[in-house]
């Protein structure tokens, strides 16, 4: 069972935590409590977070629209601002809809879009085995499947054609600028799922360049991106012929850009 919130070694693990800089330390005292069976574990737990492991790392799970979603270590944590791109998605969806995710990390975008929806053909894909595994474990009690692979590589070609929402929270940090990423990130998930390349839209693009093949008519790809990069995720969209939507969401610092494939006349 998990270390009662009145336990006395509480108030160190709070102390600790606030020492190596959590802001929110009580409140992550309370959420390593629940998580661990006895005060030994409690410790620990608390001894990774403070030398910078993520919280979600370390509890083994971040809450994303609702969810529980399974985060195993080396694995991308799902952003609060991606919610965001979740919420444009299911808006979006239609009636059991076919759903991939790609670069699905922990694959919490898929799941919340097919959860939200309450049903749909779900499929994920990752180049990184961790967070393949990982995902598996999201999606396959909403019947989803996950591939490890590259991209559009290891999707079944059934699905050509019969995308009615394709995700991508593509790597969008230029190779410049990992290095500023917060250090729980960069320490502690997977360059892969960081770095986007010199300008930070190297794999993004390819995402675009690729929709067209997969979406079926009036499907819609949508991905995450940052302000001052929407020019050039738009400038993509539009040459391979989606027809560009931005949603901005200031409150959570969201970037969204859509683009549906034409309908079929």
């Amino acid at each position: 069972m998990p270390v009662p919130p009145t336990s006395p070694a509480l108030p160190s693990v709070v102390t600790a935590l606030r020492a190596a800089g959590c802001v929110f330390a009580e409140d992550e005292a309370v959420l390593l409590a629940a998580a661990a069976h006895d005060t030994a574990e409690l410790l620990a737990m608390a001894a990774r977070r403070a030398v910078g492991l993520p919280l979600e790392h370390v509890v083994g799970w971040a809450e994303f629209r609702g969810l529980r979603i399974a985060v195993d270590a080396g694995v991308f944590v799902p952003r609060r601002r991606t919610e965001f791109l979740v919420e444009r998605a299911v808006a979006a969806a239609p009636p059991g809809a076919v759903v991939v995710d790609l670069c699905c990390g922990s694959g919490a975008l898929g799941a919340a879009v097919v959860d939200a929806l309450g049903g749909g053909e779900l499929h994920a894909a990752d180049i990184e085995p961790a967070a393949v595994d990982c995902a598996r474990r999201n999606v396959g009690p909403l019947g989803g499947v996950v591939h490890e692979g590259d991209l559009y590589a290891p999707l079944p070609a059934r699905l050509r054609g019969r995308v009615d929402i394709l995700l991508a929270n593509a790597p969008y940090v230029p190779t410049g600028e990992v290095a500023l990423l917060p250090a729980e990130a960069r320490d502690h998930e997977p360059l892969v799922a960081l770095d986007g390349g010199a300008d930070g839209l190297d794999v993004q693009r390819r995402v675009v360049a690729g929709a067209g093949e997969w979406l079926a008519p009036g499907g819609v790809l949508f991905v995450e991106t940052s302000g001052r990069q929407t020019p050039w995720t738009v400038a993509a969209f539009t040459a391979h012929g989606l027809a560009p939507r931005v949603d901005v969401c200031g409150e959570r610092e969201a970037t969204v850009v859509s683009g549906a494939r034409a309908a079929a006349r």
